[in-house]
């Protein structure tokens, strides 16, 4: 082989440094994720009030929490659409078409109408934008995760896929971290609801800021060139027609599988981040009694407990490439169905039992995430792997996350306001994990550009 051509061939590792990839995962991630925070916040602070009609507390934050919902039906709508162009013409032109929708989708969301402006047509239209929110999601994540684990060095792989799933905590933190500075701004008399003023303009801001953070996506985005996995593909002539069909006729059990690992991983961040929320700032002596924590104190303390999230989210890396994905995650899982059943003690302990509770929770969030964003592409081979990954990540969202925090608040009002079956439904759904896990294979060794 000539020089100039073995120079050709190593221009991708050239061109897609390690800042570079890092960067490139971690930003879109994290807009996903803060797009993600800033919804579920105005779910259970400002939606109720705003997009529905007056009436019972409790039917109107499920109504809200159901359009919140909505958008996991469409992420796998957006895994097929997305992970088609990503599998056909590229990782990199996809990523920036995800990120533009999940931009333009967020932004509308801080222009509509109230129901008091418009009447019904208000919650037409936050569904409508809250769709485009979940297909462009459907597209986002298993892009970012391709692109960590496919310019990983040999052995890294796992570090390199801790990088997308990051973003998920750096987005809690700067989205109610945002939203903690408007309600200081912005005060309120009442604990248990925001500010006329917070209800008339404030909660518009964090979705108006989210296009500063598009741009600054956009621009790390379109400095990236196509992974080696995907350059091969191509030059072995093993691009596929319909992705799709190709994924469900020879890996559908890879698929299967993908789903259910990450079965508990959605329960539990879902449940974390908010059913927490509503949970912590219920009166005790409410409907459906709470903690009765202010807005502010309760944010603030799982702000501390998501700070253990990234932590361990980095942690899981390095010991996920040297005990292998599996035998990490079945450990961790074996910990999710622990911690569902010490909800009750450990909320009924005070403060420091509350503290204690998030904290746990959120490091076995960590945990449990941070390997996902290597197990699942590795999963598949490289002609369906953004298409695979996507469909397995966002099927589980619907399973996990859709209808999560409608079964908790259920459970919740069930319980009269205790959390017990709440747990008890986090742990069953990390039993189901657990089955998958022990069935699937080890995959620390497969080869990520075949």
């Amino acid at each position: 082989m000539s020089f100039a051509a073995a120079a050709e061939r190593a221009e991708p590792a050239v061109a897609n440094p390690r800042s570079r990839v890092i960067l490139a995962s971690l930003i879109g991630t994290t807009i996903e994720f803060y797009d993600f925070y800033v919804y579920a916040t105005a779910a259970v602070l400002v939606f109720p009030h705003l997009f529905f009609p007056a009436g019972d507390d409790t039917v109107a934050l499920l109504a809200s929490l159901a359009v919140f919902g909505a958008a996991m039906v469409a992420r796998p709508l957006g895994a097929i659409f997305f992970g088609h162009l990503g599998d056909k013409r590229g990782r990199k032109a996809t990523l920036v078409g995800a990120l533009l929708t999940m931009g333009i989708a967020t932004f509308l969301i801080g222009a509509l109408p109230t129901y008091e402006m418009a009447g019904w047509l208000a919650p037409a239209l936050l569904v409508i934008m809250r769709l485009a929110q979940g297909f462009a999601l459907g597209g986002e994540w298993s892009g970012a995760a391709l692109v960590a684990t496919e310019n990983a060095p040999p052995g890294k792989r796992a570090v390199y896929g801790t990088f997308p799933q990051l973003g998920a905590p750096i987005g809690f933190i700067v989205a109610n971290g945002l939203f903690l500075i408007i309600a200081a701004v912005l005060p309120s008399e009442d604990p248990s609801r925001p500010s006329q003023a917070f209800l008339e303009w404030g909660w518009r801001i964090p979705f108006l800021f989210s296009i500063v953070m598009v741009i600054v996506g956009l621009w790390v985005r379109l400095n990236l060139v196509e992974s080696a996995a995907f350059e091969k593909t191509v030059q072995k002539g093993k691009v596929t027609r319909v992705p799709l069909a190709a994924a469900f006729q020879n890996h559908f059990k890879a698929i299967v599988l993908g789903t259910f690992y990450m079965l508990a991983t959605y329960v539990l961040f879902y449940l974390m981040t908010t059913f927490s929320l509503s949970y912590g700032r219920a009166a005790p002596g409410g409907a459906v009694p709470g903690l009765g924590y202010d807005y502010r104190t309760f944010v603030l303390m799982m702000i501390g407990g998501v700070v253990f999230f990234g932590i361990f989210t980095l942690l899981s890396g390095p010991w996920a490439d040297r005990w292998g994905r599996r035998r990490t995650l079945i450990a961790i899982t074996l910990g999710i169905i622990v911690f569902g059943f010490l909800w009750t003690p450990m909320l009924a302990a005070g403060p420091l039992g509350v503290m204690a509770w998030l904290i746990l929770g959120f490091t076995l969030m960590g945990m449990t995430f941070g390997p996902m964003g290597a197990l699942l592409p590795e999963l598949f081979p490289a002609n369906v792997r953004y298409t695979g990954s996507g469909i397995a990540y966002n099927v589980s969202s619907i399973l996990g996350a859709a209808v999560a925090p409608f079964i908790a608040v259920a459970l919740w009002r069930y319980g009269n306001g205790s959390p017990f079956w709440v747990g008890v439904y986090l742990s069953s759904m990390a039993c189901i994990t657990l089955v998958a896990l022990l069935l699937g294979p080890e995959t620390k060794d497969v080869d990520i550009e075949h």
